[in-house]
């Protein structure tokens, strides 16, 4: 258990790209040397079999439950799709391996494809199964903290140079707030009311619970930075080229989200032993529950995996405003499609 605790403290903290790495996607699209291979038959008895491979942005957690779920329930084969899970971790190199050919389509968030974009890289999002993000901020019940407008006083342990964070601060909501490295981990609060952490709503709570702490979780997304999480990217390239396996995917993702958030179970036995990091039974399944809401805000299953120009327009211009970005480097319908969402929009 304590390994799951660890694995789950650092996610929030180390899951979003580093700026040292959009140097090397740079470099990737700049030298021209794609290695970019094609859509290939999966048994060449039967050439209605495509083998695409999907890069995870993080260790196999409840952020890819649909993914898992296709795999497990044979959606995905139905739809003549062979689809290799590719696990990943510490600042994976989402954008690269998508350019390079190694996985044709790729989970990340939002925000990553509006910054993947400005440096460079034709990734285009196809759907987002998660409408509102998970980001939060946990504060002990007994902090006096009932709102993001009383974090004054507060001491804020967090992971520096986030677009969150910018966000926050932009906003005035972190004046007077005194901010220090996060430690990966939720420990300080046991013994001090007066610390807030940066977390996710599907994990951290659990923590807490399980630490015995009685917490608040206050959602950043309902200040209005909330970018699409648990995106389904994939290229340009493969828009262009190879439309009928986008649309097999996204259709064969959407099912498997619908079913997840229904019924997580078999998908969560697939997580369980495919994470090798200290992942726990009941972390699936807290997190498979804090899902649903998240999935699906207004409680329509139709709403899984749909995108709209308005939401991405106004994160393009939120990370222009906060200087994440340069104001002629992306345009938002760049970042997206509809296309193969089914009714598009």
């Amino acid at each position: 258990m304590r390994s799951h605790l660890h694995s789950a403290s650092v996610r929030a903290s180390e899951r979003m790209r580093t700026w040292s790495f959009f140097g090397c996607m740079l470099l990737v699209f700049a030298s021209g040397c794609s290695q970019r291979t094609e859509v290939t038959s999966g048994d060449t008895a039967d050439d209605s079999i495509r083998d695409v491979s999907v890069q995870l942005n993080w260790y196999p957690e409840v952020e890819h439950g649909g993914i898992y779920q296709s795999v497990a329930d044979g959606t995905y084969e139905s739809m003549g799709l062979n689809v290799e899970i590719q696990p990943g971790g510490r600042a994976t190199p989402v954008a690269p391996e998508l350019a390079m050919g190694r996985s044709q389509f790729a989970i990340t968030n939002a925000d990553d494809v509006v910054l993947f974009r400005a440096q460079g890289a034709d990734v285009v999002a196809v759907m987002a199964a998660v409408q509102d993000h998970p980001r939060c901020i946990l504060v002990r019940a007994d902090s006096g903290v009932e709102s993001l407008d009383d974090l004054s006083g507060m001491t804020l342990q967090r992971q520096a140079g986030r677009a969150f964070l910018a966000f926050l601060e932009k906003r005035g909501y972190l004046e007077d707030v005194r901010q220090v490295p996060y430690h990966n981990s939720i420990a300080a609060m046991v013994t001090d009311p007066k610390i807030a952490v940066q977390a996710y709503s599907v994990a951290e709570p659990l923590i807490a619970e399980q630490q015995g702490l009685e917490v608040r979780t206050l959602m950043v997304s309902e200040l209005g930075w909330n970018p699409y999480s648990s995106v389904l990217v994939t290229t340009g390239d493969m828009i262009r080229e190879s439309p009928e396996v986008v649309r097999e995917m996204v259709e064969g993702t959407v099912a498997g989200w619908n079913q997840y958030l229904a019924s997580p179970e078999e998908a969560n036995a697939a997580i369980l032993d495919a994470n090798k990091h200290g992942m726990t039974e009941e972390a699936l399944r807290f997190g498979a529950e804090q899902m649903i809401p998240l999935a699906m805000p207004s409680g329509k299953s139709t709403e899984v995996g749909t995108m709209s120009s308005v939401r991405w327009q106004e994160l393009v211009d939120q990370m222009i405003e906060l200087e994440l970005v340069d104001a002629d480097s992306v345009k938002a319908e760049d970042c997206f499609t509809t296309e193969f969402l089914t009714p598009a929009e």
